[in-house]
C-alpha cells in the first residue's frame, strides 16, 4: 500500500494559512511591506498599533500570522495546540516563552549598575522573577518528553551583564535557573539553553556545561545546549564539552542549529560559503550520531594505547535543510550506537519535512518535534519579526515550502473530484 502523501496529515485550514505566508515572504512584492509593518507592531508604544489594545488588529493577527507559528495566548489554548499537533503524529513540541524584558537606551548603557543596591532588586523584581515564572509556567505546559526552551537574555539586564563578562549567575538568576531545572528534571522535560549572539555566546556556553554536570546525571540529559554549525569554532566547543562530559560522567545534551545570527555575529568567525556551513552541520551531525571523534571534534588526550571513549550524547537535529534530515536518518539506520535523537523544524515553517518524517517513520524513530512559542499576540511580535526576517534570509527553501502546499492543495482538490491522487 501506498505510503500517504506527506502533507495530507494536516488541515485544510493549516495548509491555506501556509500557503498565504509562504507566498508573502517569497515574494519580492509582498515581503518588504510586511516587513515594514511587522517591525513596526514589534516595536511600537502606540496603543492603536498594539496587537493587545487594538481588538480588530488583533484578531487579525491572531488568524494568520500568530496562528501560524505560536501555540496560544494562555493555558488552555496553548494545550490545544500541542494536543492539534500530537493528532498528527509529532511526537512533542519545544516550547518557549514569547514575554522578552524591553529595556531602554539608558539600561542597555549601563548594565554594570544592575548588579547592586536598589537597580539590583528593581532587576530581581520587574525582569528575573517575571522572566522565572513565566518559564516555570512554560514547563507546566510541557508534557514529559517535551522540551522547553529557555532563553537567558529574557531575564534582563543581570543576565546580559553577566553573560557579556563570562561571569557565573547572580545569586537570584541561579536560583530561578535551578528552580526552573529541578522542576523540569520532575515532570520529564527537557531544557534547551538558546543560543545567542556571539557577545553572550561564551558565557552561555559556560552555563550550559555547568547545568548540564549538575542535571544530566543519567542517560537522558535534562539541560541541552545549542551549538551553531556555522562558526567556525563549534566543532572545538564540541570537543571540549565532550571530554567535560567524559571526565565527569554525564550525558551531553546538544541542540545542533546551522546559526541564527549571521546579521549581528562578526563575519569572521563565520563559514565562509553555505557549502561550507553544510558540510560542518552533517559532519558534527554524523559524528555524534556515530560516536566517532571524527569532523573535527577532537578527543581528549588518553593513556597511550588506549582509545579515547565517546560519552553519552543527546542529540537535537535541528534543521530545515531536508538533506541533513535525509543524512541523519540514513545514519540511524545503519548504527546503533544508542544516541537519543529528535528531530526539530520551527512550527509554521518546514512542514514538507515534519510530516515527511511522521509519515515515513516505520517506528517512534525517528521522533519529530515543532519549535513554537506561546504569549499574547503583542507579547509575540518580536519573534514573529524574527521568522518573517528567517523567510527572507531564506527565500528558495520558503519557495520550497509554498510549492509543496500548492501540490498539496491540488492533490486535495483532485481527490475531492474523484480525480486521480
Amino acid at each position: 500500500m501506498a505510503r500517504p502523501a506527506p502533507l495530507s496529515v494536516l488541515p485544510l485550514t493549516n495548509v491555506l494559512r501556509s500557503l498565504m505566508t509562504t507566498t508573502v515572504s517569497s515574494s519580492p512584492l509582498l515581503l518588504p511591506p510586511s516587513l515594514a509593518m511587522m517591525s513596526i507592531l514589534a516595536n511600537t508604544s502606540t496603543a492603536v498599533l498594539n496587537p493587545d489594545k487594538n481588538a480588530i488588529l488583533r484578531f487579525f493577527l491572531k488568524k494568520t500570522f500568530y496562528a501560524q507559528f505560536c501555540a496560544g495566548e494562555n493555558p488552555l489554548e496553548v494545550r490545544r495546540t500541542i494536543e492539534s499537533l500530537k493528532t498528527i503524529g509529532l511526537s512533542g513540541v519545544i516550547l518557549g516563552y514569547a514575554k522578552e524584558v524591553v529595556l531602554t537606551e539608558a539600561q542597555m548603557k549601563d548594565l554594570a549598575s544592575c548588579n547592586t543596591g536598589a537597580a539590583a532588586d528593581d532587576c530581581v523584581r520587574t525582569e528575573i522573577t517575571p522572566w522565572a515564572n513565566g518559564t516555570m509556567e512554560t514547563v507546566r505546559l510541557a508534557s514529559p518528553g517535551d522540551f522547553v526552551a529557555l532563553k537567558f537574555t529574557g531575564a534582563g539586564r543581570q543576565a546580559l551583564y553577566v553573560l557579556s563578562q563570562r561571569l557565573e549567575p547572580s545569586e537570584a538568576l541561579s536560583s530561578a535557573i535551578d528552580s526552573i531545572c529541578q522542576l523540569a528534571a520532575a515532570r520529564g522535560v527537557r531544557l534547551l539553553f538558546d543560543a545567542e549572539q556571539q557577545a553572550l555566546q561564551p558565557g552561555i556556553d559556560d552555563w550550559s556545561i555547568e547545568y548540564m554536570r549538575k542535571y544530566n546525571t543519567g542517560v537522558n540529559a535534562v539541560v541541552y545546549g545549542t551549538y551553531q554549525a556555522y562558526l567556525k569554532s563549534t566543532p572545538s566547543t564540541i570537543s571540549r564539552h565532550l571530554a567535560a562530559a567524559r571526565e565527569g560522567g554525564f550525558t551531553l545534551g546538544v541542540k545542533l542549529v546551522r546559526g541564527a545570527y549571521l546579521g549581528s555575529d562578526p563575519r569572521h568567525l563565520i563559514h565562509d560559503t553555505k557549502a561550507d556551513t553544510d558540510a560542518a552541520y552533517d559532519g558534527i551531525s554524523e559524528a555524534l550520531l556515530r560516536g566517532q571523534w571524527s569532523a573535527g571534534l577532537e578527543p581528549p588526550p588518553s593513556k597511550p594505547g588506549e582509545a579515547a571513549a565517546f560519552p553519552s550524547v543527546n542529540l537535537v537535529v535541528a534543521t530545515h535543510n531536508r538533506e541533513s534530515v535525509v543524512k541523519a536518518r540514513k545514519i540511524l539506520s545503519e548504527t546503533n550506537t544508542g544516541v537519543d535523537v529528535a528531530f526539530a523544524q520551527l512550527q509554521g515553517m518546514a512542514d514538507e519535512i515534519s510530516c515527511e518524517l511522521v509519515t515515513t517513520a516505520a517506528d517512534k524513530t525517528p521522533r519529530a518535534y515543532k519549535y513554537l512559542v506561546w504569549g499574547s499576540t503583542g507579547e509575540c511580535m518580536k519573534y514573529l519579526l524574527r521568522r518573517a526576517h528567517e523567510n527572507k534570509d531564506a527565500v528558495q527553501r520558503t519557495r520550497a515550502g509554498r510549492d509543496a502546499m500548492r501540490v498539496e492543495l491540488f492533490r486535495r482538490l483532485k481527490s475531492l473530484f474523484g480525480l486521480s491522487m
